[in-house]
């Protein structure tokens, strides 16, 4: 069932190379299966390429927030069809850290709570232009990695989330509950680092052949 208003999950992480797109294009295309219908919004710039999709060229989500005066109404005619009922907002061509005009990450997250259908932003590397979208979202997850690197960059990163996506790394000193109890937020999914993943990534194939392993603990996120 579509639900009548929509959430607007943000997925972002406070060191590159978490896996942030990856885990955001799953969790849209488990909500998709779920009510039917899904939004993903790009912000980061790689969701295309994670999906199989053809390169998008023309406007997109970042210039949306370029301009000053686009409405919800222009976001929505960006939104392009993926796959398994998830629709897409590409980047685009706007600047992937603004400067924006004033108001407009806010903006955005308004816009995207008018759709009828879950949505979910791939926000990527979290940088100060998206923290006024990543504290308006229904729901920010934070995508890291169970290593002590990525813990430190958490622990610094201005911003708590609602939740924790762990990507877990076999053999990481560095578990699920460290991880909650260092940051004070609690692991909402678990998700282990698999060749099944990588190997759908690489070919084009997770719009297609999401890993159920995957699509099953995200649900908890969902």
């Amino acid at each position: 069932m579509v639900p009548s208003l929509s959430t607007v999950t943000v997925c972002w992480s406070p060191k590159g190379g978490s896996g942030t797109t990856v885990v955001a294009a799953s969790l849209a295309l488990t909500l998709a299966a779920r009510h039917g219908s899904a939004l993903l919004v790009d912000l980061a710039g790689d969701v295309p390429a994670v999906l199989g999709l053809a390169d998008a060229t023309g406007q997109g989500a970042l210039d949306w927030l370029a301009s000053p005066d686009a409405g919800p109404e222009a976001l929505a005619r960006l939104a392009r069809p993926g796959a398994g009922g998830l629709d897409v907002v590409a980047a685009g061509e706007g600047p992937v850290q603004g400067p924006w005009p004033p108001g407009r990450p806010a903006a955005l997250v308004d816009a995207l709570a008018a759709e009828r259908r879950p949505v979910v932003v791939d926000a990527g590397l979290l940088h100060p232009a998206i923290h006024d979208a990543v504290a308006r979202a229904t729901t920010s997850l934070m995508v890291i990695r169970s290593c002590y690197l990525a813990l430190r960059r958490a622990v610094a990163a201005p911003l708590r989330p609602s939740g924790i996506v762990l990507v877990h790394e076999p053999g990481r000193a560095l578990g699920r509950a460290d991880i909650a109890e260092v940051l004070g937020v609690p692991v909402v999914a678990t998700v282990p680092l698999s060749p099944d993943v990588a190997r759908a990534v690489d070919a084009g194939l997770l719009a297609s052949r999401l890993p159920s392993g995957l699509s099953r603990n995200l649900r908890a996120a969902a």
